[in-house]
C-alpha cells in the first residue's frame, strides 16, 4: 500500500513544512519539487515496473518517493538530514514497499544496501533529485563502484546535465562528459525551470537519463590510466594536446609525443575537447606502450 495524498503541490508542501516546523538547510542543497508533471517524466524515464526497485537519494519530504512507490516493487530512499526521517516515516507509514535509510550516500556501502533491499528483483535504477553541491561525487561513486544498475535518472543543475550529455567539439564537452559516457548512454529528458521548487534555486535544472552500459564502448588497458589521460588533456582547455601532454609526461619527454600522436593519427595541435572516446582510449594505450 502506498500513500495517496499528493506531496508535490505548493499547498501540501507548505503544510508539511509548517506542521513539522521544518527549515531548509542551504548547506544540504534542499529544494523541494512541487510539479507533478516533472515527477511523472522522471519516473517514466526510469522504466520501472512491479518487478523492479528504485534507489532514491535525498527524498526530502517524499514528493518523488511517492511516485516511485506507485510504480516500483520496492523503493529505498537515502536521506542524510535526520530532521526529515520522522517526517518521511509519518508520510510513508502505510507504504509497505518504502524503506527510508538514514545516512550519507557517499559513505554508505551501496552494494550491501542494494543486495539487502532489492534481492529477487529483476532490476534496480537510481532515481533522484540530487543536491547541486554533491552531484558529481554521487554520480561518480555510483559509476565507479560498478553497481548493478539499469538506469540512473537524476534531476541536476542544467549546466552539469548538458556537460554530461555533450558530444566532442563543443565547449560543454570535457572530462565529465567522457567519464559519464564511458559508463553510460546519456540522454537529456527535459529542462526544469527554477520556478517549480520551494525554495527556488538560482538556476534551472534538467533531468538526465544515464542508461548504464554492460560494457564500456571502448577498449582500455587500464581504466585509471585512461581517466588520468583524459584529465591531462583537459588540464588547460585552451592549450593544445601537445602542451597539455607535455605537462603530463614531463618536459624532458616532450620530443616523444610527436611520434606517439602520429602513430595513432592525432594532430598534436588539436585540443582535448575535439577527441572522441575512441581517440582517448587509443591515446591511453599508446602512452602506456611508450612507458608513460
Amino acid at each position: 500500500m502506498t500513500t495517496n495524498i499528493e506531496v508535490a503541490t505548493p499547498k501540501r508542501t507548505k503544510d508539511i513544512i509548517q506542521k513539522y516546523g521544518f527549515s531548509f538547510k542551504k548547506s544540504l542543497g534542499q529544494n523541494f519539487l512541487i510539479d507533478q508533471n516533472i515527477l511523472r517524466k522522471i519516473v517514466s524515464a526510469a522504466g520501472l515496473d512491479k518487478t523492479k526497485g528504485a534507489l532514491e537519494i535525498g527524498p526530502g519530504i517524499g514528493a518523488l518517493t511517492q511516485h516511485l512507490a506507485n510504480e516500483a516493487a520496492r523503493v529505498t530512499a537515502i536521506e542524510i538530514d535526520d530532521r526529515l526521517i520522522p517526517i518521511l516515516g509519518d508520510i510513508f507509514a502505510d507504504a509497505d514497499n518504502v524503506h527510508i535509510e538514514h545516512g550519507d550516500v557517499l559513505k554508505l556501502n551501496l552494494s550491501e544496501l542494494m543486495a539487502r533491499q532489492f534481492d529477487g528483483l529483476s532490476g534496480v535504477s537510481v532515481v533522484a533529485n540530487l543536491p547541486y553541491y554533491v552531484t558529481t561525487p554521487i554520480l561518480m561513486k555510483l559509476l565507479e563502484e560498478k553497481l548493478p544498475l539499469e538506469n540512473i535518472v537524476v534531476m541536476i543543475q542544467k549546466e552539469v546535465a548538458e556537460r554530461m550529455a555533450a558530444k566532442p567539439g563543443g565547449k560543454e564537452y570535457g572530462s565529465l562528459s567522457v567519464a559519464v559516457q564511458y559508463y553510460c548512454e546519456a540522454e537529456l529528458v527535459c529542462i526544469v525551470p527554477h520556478t517549480v521548487f520551494i525554495p527556488q534555486p538560482n538556476v534551472d535544472s534538467a533531468v538526465i537519463k544515464l542508461a548504464v552500459r554492460k560494457q564500456p564502448p571502448v577498449q582500455v588497458e587500464d581504466e585509471a590510466h585512461f581517466f588520468r589521460t583524459v584529465q591531462a588533456c583537459f588540464a588547460q582547455r585552451r592549450k593544445t594536446l601537445a602542451n597539455n601532454l607535455t605537462a603530463y609526461v614531463g618536459k624532458a619527454n616532450r620530443e616523444q609525443l610527436g611520434p606517439i600522436l602520429a602513430a595513432i593519427d592525432i594532430d598534436p595541435s588539436r585540443r582535448g575537447e575535439t577527441l572522441s572516446l575512441e581517440e582517448f582510449a587509443a591515446l591511453s594505450r599508446a602512452l602506456i606502450a611508450a612507458g608513460f
